[in-house]
């Protein structure tokens, strides 16, 4: 059975040196955009999360999220990565629950365990336990939004008699597990509805829900195409574009590169100067008929039911709009009509 494939965007929020703006025209204008992305077609606003960072990486997405509910009537929304272990899960329960009502049913939240030490230093935390603390937390929000009161003792987190209200009407919210490592791939198998990553790790995904004694078509995958753009003048577009995606390779990179970040895929991002930025193959940029056929092609070999895309710090809002607006005339209508949304 071929799953409905929907499309969507990540918004960071970032205002980076180069660009900067006022940061509340930057936050009105990128609220604006979620909202006209609805009325052309797409089908989700993702909003990720990072702290401490000099471009104000949005750190706040389940706030920044109420105000997309807020703005938006069928997009789907949610984290992309949230960084799990960062929460209290009793809290995270809550908020979650909080931001489904406020959205009428449309959030799906996906997590993550996060690559940056200092992260986890700036909030207190071991950086080294993070897996652990992100199963027990998976452990209590389940039981949370299942509606049970939960009483827990563990190595991170201990709960005496929680119970969350008022629970969403659909009680557990969808949840999705990114990560590139094999322990990583277990938890999503284990615990998650879906897979939220890389295109290269749909296999593992399939065979770590095998392990788990589930079948594999049962499973939800979600990819991450941050450097993918659709454009009829593929060359023409690089010379727009590549600096703005240059400096996502590289804020990337070097985020990469503080505590030698492993089990990403290749090609690994670092930084690099824009002319070898835009050799790399790092950025792709075909035009509509190759992104409908690779669309195809990675649906024969997952269950592949949501492609995410980005809107890249600093470049204008009517520059975006146009090559999103081209995606939503030539790739969308594609896909329309065909699968089930499951």
């Amino acid at each position: 059975m071929t799953r409905k494939l929907t499309f969507g965007y990540l918004y960071d929020f970032r205002n980076p040196p180069e660009w900067e703006r006022p940061w509340n025209d930057l936050y009105a204008e990128t609220l604006d955009v979620i909202a006209w992305s609805e009325t052309v077609g797409f089908s989700g606003a993702w909003v990720p999360e990072h702290h401490g960072a000099d471009d104000g990486y949005q750190p706040s997405p389940l706030l920044t999220l109420a105000a997309v509910a807020a703005r938006t009537s069928t997009l789907r929304l949610g984290s992309a990565v949230a960084l799990a272990p960062l929460y209290h899960p009793v809290r995270f329960a809550e908020d979650t629950a909080v931001l489904d009502i406020i959205s009428g049913g449309r959030a799906e939240m996906a997590l993550g365990l996060g690559y940056r030490r200092r992260e986890y230093d700036g909030l207190g935390l071991d950086f080294t336990t993070r897996g652990r603390r992100f199963d027990e937390f998976l452990q209590i929000v389940h039981a949370l939004w299942a509606g049970e009161t939960v009483n827990f003792e563990g190595r991170h987190f201990t709960v005496k008699d929680a119970k969350i209200t008022p629970l969403s009407p659909r009680g557990a919210i969808p949840l999705y597990i990114g990560g590139f490592a094999d322990k990583a791939l277990e938890r999503v198998a284990r615990y998650a509805d879906g897979y939220f990553g890389n295109e290269e790790f749909g296999d593992l995904y399939a065979e770590k829900l095998r392990q788990q004694g589930k079948d594999p078509a049962t499973g939800r995958v979600r990819i991450q195409g941050l450097f993918f753009v659709v454009a009829n003048d593929p060359e023409k577009a690089m010379e727009e574009l590549g600096p703005y995606y240059h400096y996502i390779n590289n804020s990337y990179g070097t985020w990469l590169d503080e505590d030698k970040a492993i089990g990403m895929s290749d090609p690994v991002l670092e930084p690099m100067s824009l002319e070898q930025f835009k050799r790399s193959g790092i950025l792709q940029i075909v035009t509509p008929d190759r992104a409908v056929d690779k669309f195809r092609k990675m649906q024969e070999r997952m269950p592949f039911e949501h492609f995410m895309m980005m809107m890249p710090a600093g470049l204008p809002a009517e520059r975006f709009m146009e090559y999103a607006e081209l995606f939503a005339n030539e790739v969308i209508p594609a896909f329309q009509g065909e699968g089930q949304d499951v």
